[in-house]
């Protein structure tokens, strides 16, 4: 019989209806240890559990790097971390990655996981940096050049999920969106100041958005409370009138990436790390870059390709890899993926 005198265990917390439609109320999902049944079920739907990223194309990623045990290299967008596991699996034994990650909320997190997967201090350095820094982290670490760098663009499936960050439109949340909330304006004091010029300018580069002026015009210099009263504000426009269901949250969409892209600065931290890359890697060291939309590929794209008129890149990879049948039907995050690779040439120093 139980004492009664012995404190009882915190009851779990109740939710309306059948399943928690609230990101904090996702007990199971946020808890995968405990439920990992849960868990598997939500994997088996292709759906991505709550508070989780799933890796995309993580064969095609391994094959393009070409690890080796004992090799050195840099996992530039280290996320929950399921690109670095695998990484560091095949580099052993005798190799190290560098994991940089900006996200403050997110790093510690994964930096446990892996920790706890057995990478320690000896395989596994996690710095807090843009891959923008991939140099200074490198000269920091008293490392000239790697065997390899990997990046893995965009935003996390754990910071799409949560409200709290502001990048979905989907629930209602704080108008956020910074990857690292430290540093940096929010996107609600971005479009409170910014010009209709720049973000019509803004919507046709980071999410070719056909209706770019005639957005810009109605959201520019505007305050929002938060996503919600900006997706209310966009779903009044006269245009959104013209669209079916489909189109218009094609179009919400659209103005959240362009937003999210202007307000981290993404276009501009990837030129810089296209630009360092070359200096970075040894002479046949290998990059492997995964992108999510238009505007990250072309800058892969181009970058690859002039290294390798230059004589930088000795080899480019032919096109794009792209996720098979089966893992776009498992994991539909997957379907936007585009990944290029390239092959670092001899030194000219």
């Amino acid at each position: 019989m139980e004492d009664s005198a012995s404190p009882r265990p915190p009851r779990r917390k109740r939710y309306a209806g059948k399943n928690p439609r609230r990101f904090e109320d996702k007990y199971k999902e946020l808890d995968p240890v405990r439920h990992a049944e849960t868990i598997g079920r939500v994997l088996a739907s292709g759906k991505t559990p709550a508070g989780m990223h799933v890796p995309i194309m993580v064969e095609e990623c391994l094959a393009a790097l070409h690890l080796e045990p004992g090799q050195t290299g840099v996992d530039g967008t280290l996320g929950y971390g399921g690109h670095a596991r695998q990484i560091l699996a095949r580099i052993a034994p005798g190799g190290h990655l560098i994991g940089l990650d900006l996200d403050p909320i997110e790093q510690p997190k994964t930096v446990a996981r892996l920790l706890e997967s057995g990478f320690g201090e000896e395989t596994f350095t996690a710095v807090h940096s843009n891959y923008a820094g991939i140099r200074k982290v490198l000269d920091g670490q008293g490392i000239g050049a790697v065997d390899f760098v990997f990046a893995d663009l965009g935003c996390s499936s754990m910071q799409f999920d949560n409200p709290a960050r502001g990048f979905t439109f989907k629930s209602d949340g704080p108008l956020d969106m910074r990857m690292n909330p430290q540093r940096g304006i929010s996107a609600a004091d971005w479009l409170a100041k910014v010009k209709a010029s720049k973000l019509a300018e803004a919507l046709r580069e980071n999410s070719d958005e056909p209706y770019a002026d005639e957005i810009a015009a109605e959201l520019a210099g505007k305050r929002f409370k938060g996503t919600k009263d900006l997706v209310e504000s966009l779903q009044r426009l006269p245009l959104m009138a013209r669209m079916d269901e489909e189109r218009a949250e094609l179009t919400v969409r659209r103005v959240f990436q362009a937003i999210r892209i202007a307000v981290n600065e993404e276009f501009s931290s990837l030129d810089a790390f296209l630009r360092q890359l070359p200096d970075c890697l040894k002479p046949g060291g290998r990059a492997a870059i995964l992108t999510f939309h238009s505007g990250e590929d072309r800058r892969v794209k181009k970058a690859f390709q002039a290294g390798g008129r230059d004589g930088v890149y000795v080899e480019v990879s032919d096109g794009v890899v792209i996720a098979g049948p089966e893992e776009r039907r498992n994991n539909p995050r997957s379907a936007p993926a585009k990944l290029r690779w390239a092959v670092k040439g001899e030194s000219r120093r």
